[in-house]
C-alpha cells in the first residue's frame, strides 16, 4: 500500500480479510473512509461488487450487519463499501437526518454550500474506483448494489455509466426521487429549484432514456414503512416493462426496511451478481 491509504481496522473473516481504510479525497475535499472485503486470493484478480448504503449510514452498516462476507468469499468477490457522504467539521450539514452528512444522495451538488464537498457521483465514478484499482488486486469486472438512498445511488451509477457494471441490484431503493419527499428535499438543496436538472439523478427518467441495458434485481419488503410515500418501486418497474428493460422486481412479504431484510436476501444478490461477473 502507498501512503495514500491509512489502515484503520483489519479482521479475518471467512478466510478473507475485512478492512477499513481512510484516504484524502481530492474530489470531495475531505478525508474519507471506506470498507473492503478481500476474499481468499486465487491466481486471478477477483471482480468487485460495490454496496452503497442508505440515509444516516456509514461504510460500516453493511459491513457489520448484512453477513455478506461468507458468500463473498465462497464466490470470490471483493466487496467495497464507501461512506454515504463527505464528512468533517468544514463540510456543510443540516439538522435533518435526510440532508447533509450521511445523506449525500450520490449526486454532484451544484448549489452552495453543498457544492464545495458533495460530489459523491464523481467520487464513486472516478476517484475511489481508481484508488481501489491501484492499491488492491481486483478485476475490472464490477457490479453495484445498494439500499434505500444507496439503492438510488446504485441504479444511477449503473444507468449513467454505460458498460461499467455487469449488473445492478437494490434493496428498497428510492427509484423516483423527483416525486417523493426525500428526493425533493435533497434535490432542491443540492441541485436548486430547476427541476429539469433533477431528471439526471432519477432512475425512472434515466431508465426511460437508457441507451444500454444491464440486468437489474430489486427486492422490496411489503411491510416497509417507507414503501408508499418514499420508495414506490412499481414506478420503475412500469418503465422497465414499457421499454423491455431486463429488471426483476420481487415483493417480499412481511419484510421491513431494516438490515434484517438485507441480511435475508444478500446471498441472492451476491449470487445474482456472480452469475454476470464470473463469465
Amino acid at each position: 500500500m502507498t501512503s495514500r491509504l491509512e489502515l484503520l481496522e483489519e479482521h479475518r473473516s471467512f478466510g478473507g480479510w475485512q478492512q477499513r481504510w481512510r484516504h484524502q479525497s481530492t474530489v470531495l475535499n475531505c478525508p474519507m473512509t471506506f470498507s473492503i472485503f478481500l476474499p481468499t486470493q486465487g491466481d486471478t484478480a477477483p471482480p468487485v461488487v460495490w454496496f452503497l448504503a442508505g440515509l444516516t449510514c456509514t461504510d460500516e452498516n453493511f459491513t457489520t450487519k448484512a453477513g455478506a462476507q461468507r458468500v463473498a468469499d465462497e464466490l470470490g468477490l471483493v466487496l467495497v463499501m464507501p461512506d454515504t457522504s463527505p464528512r468533517g467539521d468544514d463540510v456543510a450539514n443540516d439538522a435533518g437526518y435526510d440532508l447533509g452528512q450521511g445523506a449525500g444522495f450520490y449526486l454532484n451538488a451544484t448549489q452552495a454550500p453543498w457544492s464545495a464537498h458533495y460530489r459523491m457521483f464523481d467520487y464513486l465514478a472516478h476517484e475511489l474506483p481508481a484508488l481501489i484499482a491501484s492499491e488492491f488486486k481486483v478485476s475490472d469486472r464490477q457490479s453495484v448494489m445498494g439500499h434505500s438512498m444507496g439503492g438510488h445511488g446504485a441504479l444511477v451509477l449503473a444507468l449513467r455509466q454505460a458498460g461499467r457494471f455487469a449488473s445492478a441490484s437494490a434493496f428498497a431503493p428510492i427509484v423516483n426521487p423527483c416525486n417523493v419527499p426525500w428526493g425533493q428535499k435533497a434535490f432542491n438543496a443540492y441541485l436548486g429549484a430547476d427541476k429539469t436538472q433533477w431528471r439526471e439523478w432519477d432512475s425512472c427518467e434515466l431508465l426511460r432514456d437508457a441507451g444500454h441495458q444491464l440486468p437489474i434485481l430489486i427486492d422490496q419488503g411489503d411491510s416497509d414503512q417507507f414503501l408508499a410515500d418514499q420508495l414506490q418501486p412499481e414506478q420503475l418497474d412500469r418503465v422497465a416493462q414499457e421499454i423491455g428493460f431486463p429488471l426483476t422486481l420481487r415483493i417480499q412479504p412481511g419484510y421491513d426496511h431494516s438490515y434484517y431484510f438485507i441480511a435475508s436476501f444478500v446471498e441472492d444478490h451476491l449470487r445474482f451478481h456472480a452469475r454476470h461477473l464470473l463469465v
